[in-house]
Parts: structure tokens; C-alpha cells; sequence
């Protein structure tokens, strides 16, 4: 009895963590677009750049209209995705819909540049949070998983395309300028988005291949201080018997590594891939 009412407690924290930093996603997200974008009729994609050009066009409340033509999504979301998904999507749509209204005719500067590049930076930075904790604010994506699956097609693909009319459109209303500049802060939004939900310190993942993999493996480990596995392999080629080491390292020991390799093992081969997030694994030795 006692691990269930744990159990609860820290799923109930974390529930309210993630409605504490959607909130301030939203609420990001919502200046971004109010103080930056719509002043100088520059549009996000998805659902959100939709509802900016017919918010233009008929005058309609922007925040609400968002939050109008994200309902159906939202809705079609839940069998897919589950209720707690749907919770803090609505929620931050909700909330997204509260900051625009406040942020409304709040413009921080008429500088196109400035305006592509903060608003950018600000807005993906908004929607990053939000994605991070399990909430979305652009409907477009739920529903490029059910077409995807209906018609065969990726959900990038279904994206890519739908901007690409989505700025068409709005070459047509805000003018062609106006619709470069508005691809360049969708560029901006999606490439800050990867680092908010990705992290700056992104780790190494690394995969040596070594006849002398023991003496590399024991030299990482007392000058490095890390743990390694021993995988076992087979040589394509020569089909004899293979050990690979593997290991995760942070990019300033990243050198210090290849150092280690090459004074033991000039011809090693040593395969390198991005890790963006790790749990555990350092074991301090006794």
C-alpha cells in the first residue's frame, strides 16, 4: 500500500511541473507571436499560421480562434494519445489563447530582422517547453499521424507539405516578402525547439573496434573514470571473432578519448553518434 500512495505523490508532482513550465510555454509562446509576429504579419506554420491568416482576414480573435481550430485535434487526439495528453494539450491551448489576448497590440520593434530572428527564438522556445512536457499546441501534428497511416505518408512529409501551402497562402495575403521572412522564423522556431527538447550538452555515444579492445577498454577506465561495455562481434570480412567496446562520453573528454585510442590501437576504428539524453550509467569505482 505504501509504493502505491508514493507512486501517486510523484505522478502527481510531476503532473504539476509540467502544468507549471506548459504554462510558461504558452505564455512564451503567446508574447512571441503577439510582440513579434502578428505586428509584422509574419506567420508560424501549422494550425497557428492558419489561424493567423484568417485571423487577418476577418478580424476574428486570434487566441481563441487558435484554440477553436485546434479543438478537433485535440479531440481525435485521445484515443491515440491518451487523456493526459489531451489534458495539457487543451490546457496549454487554453492558456495560449489567454497570452495572445494579453500580449495584444504589445509590439516590441519593427526591425524585420530582429523580428524573424527573436521571434523566432522566442516562440520556439515557447512551443519547445511545451512539447518537452508532453502538450502540443499545433493540431496539424495529430492529425499528420492519422493521415500518415491512412494514406502511407510520413508525418514530415505531411507537415512539409501543408506549410508549403500554408505560405503559399500567405504570400497571396501578406505579400511574398512577407511570407520569405515568415519561413525563416518558422527555420529559426523549429531549430530552437531541438534544443530546448534535445539539450546544448548533448553526450557521445561511442563504438571502438579493436584487437587490443582490453588494454583500451582498462586505459579509458583509469583515465577517463567511466564505465564501458564489452559487446561481442563478428568481422564481415575475415569472419573471425571481434570485441567492440562501447561507451558514453561528454564532448570535453571526447578527445582525451581518441588520445587513449590511438597511442594503443593506431588503426582502432572509433564510431561516434549524438546522444541527447542518458540515465545512469556512471558507476564510480570502489
Amino acid at each position: 500500500m505504501p509504493k502505491k500512495k508514493v507512486s501517486k505523490l510523484v505522478l502527481f508532482a510531476k503532473l504539476i511541473r509540467n502544468i507549471f513550465v506548459i504554462t510558461l510555454g504558452a505564455a512564451i509562446a503567446g508574447f512571441a507571436l503577439e510582440a513579434f509576429l502578428v505586428p509584422n504579419s509574419v506567420i508560424d506554420g501549422g494550425i497557428i499560421g492558419i489561424s493567423m491568416i484568417i485571423s487577418h482576414v476577418t478580424n476574428f480573435n486570434l487566441g481563441w480562434l487558435i484554440l477553436i481550430l485546434n479543438t478537433p485535434f485535440i479531440i481525435l487526439a485521445f484515443r491515440k494519445m491518451g487523456w493526459k495528453f489531451v489534458f495539457q494539450t487543451a490546457y496549454a491551448n487554453v492558456i495560449l489563447a489567454l497570452a495572445v489576448n494579453f500580449f495584444h497590440q504589445y509590439k516590441v520593434t519593427e526591425d524585420i530582422m530582429l523580428v524573424t530572428v527573436f521571434g523566432g527564438i522566442i516562440l520556439g522556445t515557447g512551443v519547445g517547453l511545451i512539447l518537452k512536457n508532453e502538450a502540443s499546441l499545433d493540431g496539424t501534428e495529430i492529425l499528420s499521424l492519422l493521415i500518415s497511416k491512412k494514406f502511407g505518408m510520413s508525418v514530415g512529409e505531411f507537415i512539409m507539405g501543408l506549410n508549403v501551402f500554408i505560405y503559399l497562402v500567405a504570400g497571396k495575403v501578406f505579400g511574398w516578402e512577407s511570407a520569405m521572412y515568415s519561413i525563416l522564423t518558422y527555420f529559426v522556431a523549429s531549430k530552437v525547439i531541438d534544443v530546448v527538447m534535445e539539450g546544448l550538452n548533448s553526450s557521445k555515444s561511442v563504438r571502438i573496434i579493436s584487437d587490443d579492445a582490453g588494454a583500451i577498454g582498462n586505459a579509458l577506465i583509469d583515465k577517463l573514470d567511466i564505465s564501458i561495455t564489452y559487446l561481442k562481434g563478428i568481422g564481415g570480412y575475415s569472419g573471425q571473432d571481434k570485441d567492440l567496446i562501447y561507451c558514453v562520453l561528454t564532448r570535453l573528454e571526447m578527445p582525451k578519448m581518441l588520445e587513449i585510442v590511438k597511442e594503443i590501437d593506431p588503426k582502432a576504428f572509433v564510431s561516434v553518434v549524438d546522444v541527447h539524453e542518458t540515465y545512469g550509467g556512471r558507476f564510480k569505482r570502489k
